[in-house]
């Protein structure tokens, strides 16, 4: 599957006359969640030639899209974002955005805007915004739980954890969390019979089984559930709003990188 991927990928910067910045994995590998059946998800950054951008109708409007998305194999999906999208994103704290930085499984990370972009992240970082994305996450996969009337499945349960988690990492840290899910879950779920429960439902995902347990069982993780939906959504309720002027920096770092990319077109 790597070189696979590593073609796909060369072959998108052909296909679309682009140049790739960054490519990585997301999704379950990403997390340490995956199965042997699992997909690949990957997540790529791309510039367009200077050129494109010196025009009237700059990119992402008309017909000038600035998302790439591409499955050329049942079990690869190729999703990229255009630079001013990427950067736009990031001056948000765009959490899915700042998974693919924190990706350990990378693929392609040419130039220096990368390096630039972890740099500046410690003085951008919005735990506020960061923190409604995870909770808004988990609490709509907890309410699909609730609405539910069939057993709950592993997916399901790990995709109301894993925000919480996250956010519950910002919370005490004020740092984005690491996207690996053992992490989170070994050192924020301090109670032994609760991170057990969890962690044979975690290695039962990864084994590829495909586990569902009767609704009753959910009682063993719904106090910890609502007690932490209900601290996190007092605690971001309670951060003020936060505004950094980073546009300036931002704008230089997008030139720059047209420069180092493309030179003097």
């Amino acid at each position: 599957m790597q070189e696979i991927i590593q073609q796909t990928l060369k072959q998108i910067e052909k296909d679309h006359q682009i140049a790739l910045l960054y490519a990585c994995e997301a999704g379950s590998r990403s997390t340490g969640l995956a199965s042997a059946q699992s997909d690949f998800d990957v997540r790529f950054i791309y510039v367009h030639p200077t050129s494109d951008y010196l025009t009237i109708d700059p990119v992402g409007t008309g017909n000038k899209r600035d998302v790439i998305e591409t499955t050329p194999h049942p079990s690869i999906e190729f999703s990229g974002w255009e630079l001013t999208k990427a950067l736009r994103l990031f001056r948000k704290s765009n959490p899915s955005l700042l998974e693919w930085l924190h990706s350990p499984i990378q693929y392609v990370q040419a130039n220096s805007i990368i390096h630039a972009m972890r740099e500046m992240l410690t003085d951008l970082f919005n735990p506020k915004a960061c923190i409604m994305h995870y909770l808004n996450m988990a609490k709509t996969n907890w309410r699909k739980i609730g609405h539910a009337e069939k057993a709950v499945t592993i997916k399901q349960l790990i995709n109301v954890f894993r925000p919480i988690l996250a956010a519950k990492w910002i919370q005490l840290e004020n740092v984005f969390p690491p996207v690996n899910f053992h992490h989170l879950m070994d050192a924020l779920i301090l109670e032994d019979s609760l991170r057990k429960e969890l962690k044979h439902i975690v290695d039962a995902k990864t084994n590829g089984d495909p586990l569902s347990f009767p609704r009753e069982k959910l009682e063993i993780f719904s106090p910890y559930i609502e007690n932490a939906l209900m601290e996190l959504t007092t605690y971001a309720t309670s951060l003020p709003t936060q505004k950094v002027a980073v546009t300036e920096t931002l704008d230089h770092l997008f030139r720059q990188t047209l420069q180092e990319v493309w030179g003097n077109q």
